[in-house]
């Protein structure tokens, strides 16, 4: 079977699919709110993600809150598929858009200042870096990440206006709702930080958005939905679910080469994103349920490079047990 007809026999079976579908927020076989559904149904049209690195740092790297950084973090502050860190912002996203124009000619780009905490700064150098953005005409979306504890109202303030100009997303880490956890991976800030920022960030028209990451050493299955009932809890626009990669540029990596932990069976996590996402609103977008490892520094797990396997057997298992997102969310019947 040629290329272009399996491309066609996979469009009728989502179609298929998607009319023996229980889920509203989709119209393929996805039976959750994906990230690419969620655009599509916004702007008509792709949108790209173009990863930068506006250059700045994090306060529990420079001693504020600590030193070295989260202990899964990469020297690179998470930025490690950005193409030319370093370089003048414009130039990073016309690199970034170039490349994703390869595979959709008409995309359009989300600015998205990835790496380490893109708030930690003074007001007034924050607008100097951002406020540039808002006025390229090919960023339709500005999206901010950063830490609850780099955020106050003068930012938030700020932020909301900037808002009024292209849509602005703030992304926190929240990583896990085990305090304990927090503190042995030197987060920095527990959960009350960062609820007390989603509660600033509320009313603000900020779409907000949530990390997690599965597989943290000490972690069981229920703390993992715990953490996704936390998420829930305080509602943001959008969460993406991570499965943890041990890199070689990280404290935790070096910690593995000297005594390996256990880690999750792709088996394993994929049953747990599919009980998270039972547990999640319907309406909340899931931006991704795994990530990208840098395969030259991943040590492990090693099945998490074949993200698209990892995908399809979520899909699979959703609909064997003829679940969806947020089936068992509380006051939810079904996402409804």
């Amino acid at each position: 079977m040629g290329a272009d007809m399996k491309k066609k026999e996979t469009r009728k079976q989502n179609t298929a699919a998607a009319v023996l579908s229980p889920f509203p927020y989709s119209d393929t076989n996805k039976r959750y709110h994906t990230y690419s559904y969620a655009l599509k149904k916004a702007y008509g049209h792709k949108l790209a993600k173009i990863p930068l690195d506006a250059g700045f740092t994090c306060p529990n790297r420079d001693g504020t809150r600590g030193y070295g950084g989260c202990a899964f973090c990469s020297s690179r502050g998470s930025g490690d598929t950005i193409l030319h860190s370093g370089e003048d912002l414009r130039l990073q996203f016309d690199a970034g858009l170039q490349r994703a124009r390869q595979k959709w000619p008409d995309a359009k780009g989300i600015a998205y200042f990835q790496s380490y905490s893109n708030t930690y700064a003074p007001l007034p150098v924050l607008q100097q870096v951002l406020a540039p953005v808002f006025a390229w005409e090919d960023a339709v979306e500005v999206s901010i990440a950063t830490r609850p504890d780099c955020l106050d109202e003068d930012k938030i303030r700020w932020l909301a206006e900037m808002n009024r100009i292209k849509p602005v997303w703030v992304e926190l880490g929240l990583q896990s709702a085990k305090d304990s956890t927090m503190v042995r991976m030197n987060r920095g800030h527990g959960t009350a930080c960062l609820a007390a920022c989603m509660k600033q960030l509320a009313g603000s028209g900020i779409r907000t958005c949530l990390h997690i990451i599965n597989g943290l050493p000490g972690e069981s299955r229920e703390d993992m939905l715990d953490t996704a009932r936390f998420v829930a809890g305080v509602h943001p626009d959008a969460v993406k679910i991570h499965m943890l990669h041990v890199i070689s540029d990280s404290a935790l990596g070096q910690s593995y080469l000297k005594a390996p932990f256990p880690l999750l069976s792709m088996e394993d996590y994929v049953q747990i994103v599919c009980d998270q996402l039972e547990l999640l609103p319907g309406e909340m977008v899931v931006e991704r349920i795994t990530g990208d490892g840098v395969a030259e520094n991943l040590l492990a797990p090693l099945w998490t490079a074949k993200k698209r396997v990892t995908m399809n057997a979520v899909d699979r298992e959703l609909a064997r047990r003829d679940s969806w997102q947020g089936k068992l969310y509380a006051g939810e019947d079904g996402g409804d």
